[in-house]
């Protein structure tokens, strides 16, 4: 199994946190996202994923791309342990706070997002770093409301057993705090990546802890 992977992508962390509390053993394929204006756009990476996008995860002679569903291959083809819960409410409730970071609010701030608002709009870096600031208040304002209203969160998202809703939210959580994003109203996310991060699956996931991270 490979996976190709950026210790910044905030996508393929997703994935190295599954991957880690699975225990399942892979080989990294690194793509610098800023080197030579970015190894995800050579024609030898897109000959592995067309989208040209981190991260792809090689597995029996397939690709599969975007986070999201390599999460939940990965929980289908390895299912222990269980990373979404039984009940279909809950499954719903750990796909909701996925959703709510993959599709509402990384989007908004990934670094295409971020090259266009200063190479080609030329906003200069505090005009960027307010943009990713604002997008970040409004996408956790929200995801913290819809924690809070479920009353299901315990040190984790759902309980005290991470889910895969945890393996999204603590990436999003490691970027805010990189821009200096202030958190003091959002208590739920803030204690819950601090709860996780704390295990070590996610310890080994996270980017200081990449082997290009040191290159």
């Amino acid at each position: 199994m490979k996976l190709y992977t950026y210790f910044r992508s905030s996508a393929a962390y997703r994935v190295r946190i599954v991957l880690a509390l699975k225990g399942i053993e892979w080989e990294p394929a690194f793509v610098h996202m800023l080197r030579d204006g970015g190894e995800q756009h050579q024609p030898a990476y897109k000959a592995v994923n067309p989208q040209g996008l981190v991260p792809a995860l090689e597995i029996d002679g397939a690709v599969l791309s975007q986070s999201s569903a390599i999460c939940e291959y990965l929980e289908e083809r390895f299912p222990e342990p269980p990373l979404l819960p039984a009940s279909l409410e809950e499954r719903a409730y750990v796909r909701a706070v996925m959703s709510a970071v993959a599709c509402e609010i990384h989007p908004l701030n990934n670094l295409r997002v971020l090259k266009h608002i200063t190479g080609t709009l030329g906003l200069d870096e505090e005009a960027k770093l307010a943009w990713y600031r604002h997008w970040i208040a409004e996408g956790f304002a929200g995801l913290e409301a819809l924690i809070g209203a479920s009353g299901r969160a315990g040190a984790c998202t759902l309980g005290d057993t991470p889910t895969l809703a945890d393996a999204f939210i603590v990436p999003q959580v490691y970027n805010a705090r990189r821009f200096d994003c202030p958190l003091d109203d959002y208590p739920n996310i803030a204690r819950i990546a601090d709860a996780c991060d704390a295990l070590p699956a996610f310890a080994a996931a996270r980017p200081e802890a990449q082997e290009d991270a040191q290159g």
